[in-house]
Order: C-alpha cells, then sequence, then structure tokens
C-alpha cells in the first residue's frame, strides 16, 4: 500500500509517469526501505495507465462491496431491526448516565473533601 501511495503522491505532484527513483525518494523521506521488487511490480502494473480512470474504477468496485449497513441486510432483518433500535438506544442512555455519575464523583475527588468529611 505504501508504494501505491508514494506513486499516487508522486503523480499528485505533477509527475505523469513516476519511476522507480522517485517512488524511492519519496518513501525514504519519511524513513521507509524500499523493497525493489514491491517498487517494481507497483510500476509494471500503473504505468501508462490513467489514475484518474483507475480510482473511478475502484470507486465502483468498491460501491458494491458490502459494508455492514446494506439493504440486503436491513431488509432481511425487518422487524428484528426496528426493535432492537430503542433497545440500543436505551442501553446508551445508561451510559452515558454512569459516564456522568463517574466524572460528578472524580470532580469531588478533586475538591480534597468529600460531601461527608
Amino acid at each position: 500500500m505504501r508504494y501505491v501511495a508514494a506513486y499516487l503522491l508522486a503523480v499528485l505532484g505533477g509527475n505523469k509517469s513516476p519511476s522507480k527513483k522517485d517512488i524511492e525518494k519519496i518513501l525514504e523521506s519519511v524513513g521507509i526501505d524500499c523493497e525493489a521488487e514491491n517498487v517494481n511490480k507497483v510500476i509494471s502494473e500503473l504505468s501508462g495507465k490513467d489514475i484518474e480512470e483507475l480510482m473511478e474504477a475502484g470507486r465502483a468496485k468498491l460501491a458494491s462491496v458490502p459494508s455492514g449497513g446494506s439493504a440486503v441486510a436491513a431488509s432481511s432483518a425487518g422487524a428484528a431491526a426496528d426493535s432492537s433500535a430503542p433497545a440500543a438506544a436505551e442501553g446508551k442512555k445508561k451510559k452515558e448516565e454512569k459516564k456522568k455519575e463517574e466524572s460528578e464523583e472524580e470532580s469531588d475527588d478533586d475538591m480534597g473533601f468529600g460531601l461527608f468529611d
């Protein structure tokens, strides 16, 4: 991933076709040792291709990947999701109340004395 990021940084900097030396220079500037095999692989895969088109194709592919809250899961869960929402909200309220109580207790400790000392 770091090699692709360095390649993209070079392209973003105006170099339409970064070389191995360009990628190595970017990575070494932030203290990363370069492996020639990985640099060569990135250059061979990306050379001659339009980065904008590759990124757009990647976005299209990512759009088809389920990511936890997909419509399919929501429709199959149906009423179960609707009934669990209030329970989740109630659990969240309890956690917030507990945090509030803990912070109030801590504020008493900060003053150096308690209410009944």
